[in-house]
Order: structure tokens, then sequence, then C-alpha cells
């Protein structure tokens, strides 16, 4: 298989560039934990594959023909961004105190607000947000955020909120379609989302929740909330929104609540605790409950 990059062996060319920063295969062996002889050997394979002379052997050491030095300068900014790179990451694993899962649109839409504020009370603490549409029990996390029965999971957890569920669309798409009630809202086209994963309520489910049967519209699916969200606002069909979560899209004008009837969510958005979370992601925690 072709290699993505026009590259020797890795090997050759760390031995070549300690050998070059060093102007010596004995001391480049010694800091490589390998043999002098190893060295020459990576450094010949090196030449022969590039067809040109990389070093002028003196009987003190060895020195960069033109080649060589226009090669070691190339690999020493290349192992430079590489070391910066690995530093960075190293350094940023060490640095997180809080780290929270959650799906894109809580993300999006209701946490971030909520970060901004705690850091500018607590601007030392750093908060590294895992976002994922996908539920999942890989990776770590000290927190993460779920809609759904708190109790079911049996993980310590702290109540966000429970707010009503609305029809939402434009204002332009409900004169378009003439929504003025359940019966219209029927019968026109509807955002669904088929993560049924995530458990999110459906559109049967507001309906019979009214006392209404299953809609009869033209149906647009989508598994992702903001995609949604977009969709709703550029009038592909009605989508139902948390009012809790989607205020500032309201707020703004962007949707408006299509009729005036809604219903109660059947379950809470939930904080999650998990077993080895830190005592800054419970202090942080504790924050987010209060700052509602």
């Amino acid at each position: 298989m072709r290699r993505p990059y026009d590259l020797p062996s890795l090997t050759a060319l760390s031995c070549f560039e300690a050998a070059a920063r060093k102007a010596s295969f004995k001391d480049a062996a010694q800091e490589m934990s390998v043999t002098p002889a190893a060295v020459s050997h990576q450094i010949k394979a090196l030449e022969l594959d590039l067809g040109c002379s990389l070093f002028v052997r003196r009987s003190r050491g060895v020195e960069l023909t033109e080649k060589g030095a226009f090669l070691f300068l190339s690999i020493r900014r290349g192992f430079e961004g590489i070391s910066e790179a690995v530093t960075q990451i190293r350094d940023r694993h060490e640095t997180v105190d809080v780290t929270i899962r959650t799906t894109t649109a809580i993300s999006s839409l209701w946490l971030m607000p909520k970060i901004s504020a705690f850091w500018k009370i607590h601007p030392s603490v750093s908060v590294s947000q895992v976002t994922s549409d996908v539920p999942s029990t890989s990776g770590h996390c000290d927190l993460s955020i779920h809609y759904g029965d708190p109790d079911e999971s049996g993980v310590e957890h702290r109540l966000l909120f429970q707010d009503r569920i609305v029809a939402l669309g434009t204002a332009a798409f409900a004169a378009q379609h003439g929504v003025s009630s359940i019966a219209d809202l029927r019968k026109v086209p509807l955002i669904h989302m088929n993560n049924e994963e995530n458990g999110w309520t459906t559109w049967t489910d507001w309906f019979e929740a009214l006392g209404h049967a299953a809609p009869k519209g033209r149906g647009f699916f989508v598994n992702n909330y903001m995609i949604a969200l977009q969709a709703a606002q550029d009038d592909v069909g009605a989508v139902l929104g948390w009012d809790g979560l989607v205020s500032s899209v309201m707020a703004a004008g962007r949707l408006i609540a299509l009729v005036p009837q809604s219903v109660s969510s059947p379950v809470p958005f939930h904080l999650r605790i998990h077993a080895k979370a830190t005592a800054k992601s419970r202090m942080f925690a504790d924050w987010l409950v209060k700052a509602i």
C-alpha cells in the first residue's frame, strides 16, 4: 500500500537527526541507547535511499554535507513541531479539572453560556466538554448530561430542569400553512428526530399527550437536534422545542410557538456525577444546579 508521505525510515531519520545534532555517530548512539554500528547502518541506508552523501566522515567525528544540512534543518523543524504538540497534549491532560459529556444541542444551546459564566467566577478551573449525539459509556468523564429518568441509571445525579415541550416554527411557516390549531399542525410537514437511543419525546408522544392522534403530514427525519432546529428555521417543517433549552432561539424570534398548547416534559434533563469525579467537578456540578 502506498504511504501518504514520501518518507524514508523514521528510525533512520531519528538516527540522522541525533548524529547531525551531536556531530558524532558515537554520541548519537549513546543518546539512543544503541551501538555506533547501528547508527552507522541506519545512516548508510538513508544515504542509499536518498542517493546522496549526508555526512563527511572525519577521524574525530562527522560533518554535514550541503544536502545533509538541508535535510537536518527540515527534520529539526518537524521534530520541534511534533515535540510542541506532544507537550501541549500532555499539559492539557494534566490541567483539565472538569470533563463533562453532553450532546451538541445541549452544549450549544444551554451549557456553553453556563460555562462562560462559571469561568468569570472561577477562572482557574478548566472545564473540558466531550460532545456526542451517540450515547456512550466509553471514555473518561466526570459529569454527563442526560434526558431521561435519572433513577434508572443508579448513578449519583442532580436535576437540572424539566420544562415544557412546544411546537415551533417560523412565522412565515405558520402563515404559509395556515397553522393556528393542533388540527392544522397534524397536517403540516414535521421534523422528526430519528435517533431513538436518546429517548427524546417524539411528535406522536406530543400529540397523544394532548389527546390527539398521530400526525398525518409529511416527515423530515434527522439524527441531530441542531440540524432539526436549523431545518425549522429554514421552513422545512415544524419542530418540537424544550422551552428551557431553546429559550435563546425563541427570544431572538427565529422560531415561535405555532399553537398555544404545550405538554410537560415527561422526564427531566439531569446531571450524572460519575464515580471518579474530582472535587472540582463536584463543585462545578453544585454551581451549575444553583445557576439555573
